[in-house]
């Protein structure tokens, strides 16, 4: 997930570091926690605010082969885990200013999950990214399948602008605003309209959420649409500090939905997260 990001929407957990120019030719293992105020499923979200904390281990190896794995727990949504994944992934750098990413991620949702992604068990993501001279701009395509089947296209200009030290000079202090457009088809809806309507007939049997606050309200189940829309501009402001070999990141997101989004999705939407990378 970029989403999940995360990506996810996060498929895979990266990040920037200094300890990564000194880290090419040895395996490392980057160990990461993160706390978001509500999911994001390529900047939609559904009219129930779902903030979760999330864990993630990545194993990289020196030829450019990835593994992960990782977990998280929506905080007001039963009392299991929400979602675990495990994913692989390969980097192959051609310059200095160009590199690809091609990476599998299968996850794993408990039933009647009310996640937007939960009917799209798998993800094949191939990135590009290019490092221009005064920003980076890359390029994401996302085929998402299970009980649907979706295709994402995300488009994200990026600048890291470095502020300075805190305390001394190995701490670094940057901040890396983006701007994403993001657009693809719609059919995991149809499957979470359905499950959503299954969660408000079930409860009161202990299926549902500790505290919904809308237990009587009901939801439409409705076809997602064949088209290829635009689905989200989001803008992104993420302040970090970095050190050899952890960074810790508080960040703030806009997301804004395309005109033809779905009605049950809320049309804009701002999510803060904070969250820490290890990496050994």
């Amino acid at each position: 997930m970029r989403f999940i990001f995360l990506l996810i929407l996060i498929s895979t957990t990266s990040f920037n570091v200094q300890a990564q120019q000194d880290s090419v030719k040895k395996t490392t293992l980057t160990l990461a926690t993160l706390y978001n105020s509500n999911v994001s499923y390529y900047g939609q979200t559904t009219d129930e605010k779902l903030p979760y904390i999330l864990g993630n281990a990545t194993v990289r190896f020196p030829i450019g082969l990835y593994l992960s794995a990782g977990a998280y727990k929506l905080l007001n949504y039963g009392s299991g885990l929400s979602e675990t994944d495990i994913g692989i992934g390969y980097d192959y750098n051609f310059n200095e200013k160009i590199n690809t990413t091609l990476a599998y991620t299968r996850s794993f949702f408990p039933a009647n999950s009310p996640l937007l992604q939960a009917s799209n068990e798998n993800n094949i993501n191939l990135s590009i990214n290019y490092k221009w001279k005064w920003l980076q701009s890359s390029l994401s395509t996302d085929y998402a399948f299970g009980k649907e089947n979706d295709i994402f296209i995300s488009l994200t200009h990026s600048k890291e602008i470095s502020i300075g030290s805190l305390f001394n000079e190995k701490n670094i202090l940057s901040i890396e605003p983006a701007f994403e457009l993001i657009a693809g088809t719609r059919h995991f809806y149809e499957t979470y309209t359905i499950e959503k309507n299954k969660r408000n007939n079930s409860h009161g049997k202990g299926k549902g959420p500790a505290s919904s606050g809308n237990s009587n309200s009901t939801s439409i189940t409705t076809v997602a649409s064949e088209s290829f829309n635009l689905l989200s501009y989001n803008f992104k402001l993420p302040l970090s500090l970095s050190r050899a070999s952890y960074l810790a990141e508080i960040s703030y997101q806009i997301s804004i939905l395309g005109p033809k989004a779905e009605a049950d999705l809320k049309p804009q939407q701002s999510f803060f997260g904070v969250a820490f990378y290890y990496q050994f």
